[in-house]
């Protein structure tokens, strides 16, 4: 697995790189050669070290962050929170493929009742999207009281989620066919 480290307001040190490759290429033992690439950015702020991890998997994207006033355990913190939700993803993944091989062994005339592995989509809302600046979705979003809000960006004509990050700043989503 490649891994990438970024710096931002601090430089990577020969040792902190050394450090990173370690404990970040632990996440490979999960994976049987799936994973080809991890980007990972070391940030200072104030005291504050923190560490973004982002990997893609298979069309998903495991991406963990924390923050210490420590780099060191900031990395130990998220490659603990990365191996969790590897964890979480495989053991979905076996209880699906156990359940589908359950179900071929089942005769079609027991009337059994399936049961669910994993959270099914309980609601659905639909609603009309407007074309506007994003700073008026933004407002929007404060206004209705949410933590995101999907809108229609007037500047790109595309469909774009902003939404309220832990450090009260707000973050744009824009999709990216590919």
């Amino acid at each position: 697995m490649k891994i990438i480290i970024k710096g931002k307001n601090m430089e990577v040190t020969p040792a902190l790189k050394e450090y990173v490759e370690k404990r970040v290429g632990k996440i490979q033992k999960y994976f049987e050669g799936e994973l080809r690439e991890a980007t990972v950015t070391l940030i200072v702020e104030k005291e504050l070290h923190r560490v973004e991890v982002t990997i893609p998997l298979n069309g998903y994207i495991l991406r963990g962050e924390e923050e210490t006033t420590d780099m060191y355990t900031s990395i130990d913190n998220v490659v603990e929170k990365l191996e969790r939700q590897v964890r979480k993803y495989k053991t979905r993944i076996n209880k699906k493929l156990k359940y589908l091989s359950v179900l071929d062994l089942i005769p079609n005339d027991n009337n059994i009742q399936e049961e669910q592995f994993e959270p099914k989509i309980v609601r659905t809302k639909k609603f009309a999207v407007k074309p506007m600046p994003e700073e008026e979705a933004v407002l929007q979003m404060d206004l209705l009281g949410h933590n995101f809000y999907v809108f229609l960006n007037a500047d790109t004509e595309e469909v774009n989620v902003v939404y309220k990050r832990k450090d009260g700043n707000y973050g744009l989503i824009e999709p990216e066919l590919g």
